[in-house]
């Protein structure tokens, strides 16, 4: 069952953003400083969702902040702080989008350095099961890449970030029945896209060579002499 909706709690909350908002445009860092931490993940992710690029998320990101902090005078609790900024970001993300196009007509996609560092970095922590969840998210990363970019944005703040319908609708500024249709379809597609990369997983499935081929025929011989 659904909670009722409380406008006295909403109305609460808006007036907690707007006093934060005012730190902010007054100067505090201490206080802009909390509110970067509280919303890099889901920020960043939404920039890396729209961008394909990690770099160039954190580079969007950055900029969107201080396009926040410069402007944070002019926010008047009319959404939450925390979609006000998504849609700053998403701005950014989108206008580096326009001027990418129009330099080259390509998207970047996702920067295979940094990929390479994850799976690097898990592999050195725990060998085998954090290498092999790199490989999955590497996988998982991949296909979502390659969705188009209104499905992706929305699964990432639905299924990644876990905001509500509501929130995504407002983040987004769409309705909460396209919210839900986008959901839809990105999962679905997820799931027809991973399901063929296991089909072709399956020819290889424990795979028996190189190092772990010679490793036995070495000791076997060994035995036998």
């Amino acid at each position: 069952m659904t909670a009722p909706f409380d406008s006295t709690s909403a109305a609460s909350l808006s007036q907690d953003d707007v006093a934060v908002a005012r730190r902010i445009a007054s100067g505090d860092r201490a206080q802009f400083t909390s509110l970067m931490r509280q919303y890099n993940r889901r920020l960043y992710r939404l920039a890396r969702a729209t961008l394909r690029d990690d770099a160039e998320a954190e580079d969007a990101l950055q900029d969107a902040y201080l396009a926040a902090y410069r402007s944070m005078s002019q926010f008047r609790g009319e959404a939450s702080l925390g979609t006000w900024l998504s849609r700053l970001v998403l701005n950014e993300c989108l206008g580096r989008l326009r001027r990418s196009e129009r330099r080259s007509k390509v998207v970047p996609m996702v920067s295979p350095n940094a990929e390479m560092a994850d799976v690097a970095a898990a592999t050195v922590a725990q060998p085998e099961r954090m290498a092999a969840r790199a490989q999955i998210r590497e996988v998982l990363e991949h296909k979502l890449d390659e969705l188009p970019e209104t499905f992706r944005i929305v699964f990432v703040l639905r299924s990644v970030e876990e905001l509500s319908v509501e929130e995504t609708a407002a983040a987004l500024d769409i309705p909460e029945a396209t919210v839900r249709s986008r959901y839809f379809r990105a999962k679905g597609l997820l799931r027809e896209a991973l399901a063929q990369e296991i089909d072709l997983a399956e020819r290889d499935l424990f795979e028996f060579g190189g190092r772990q081929c010679d490793r036995t025929i070495e000791r076997v011989l060994d035995r036998i002499e």
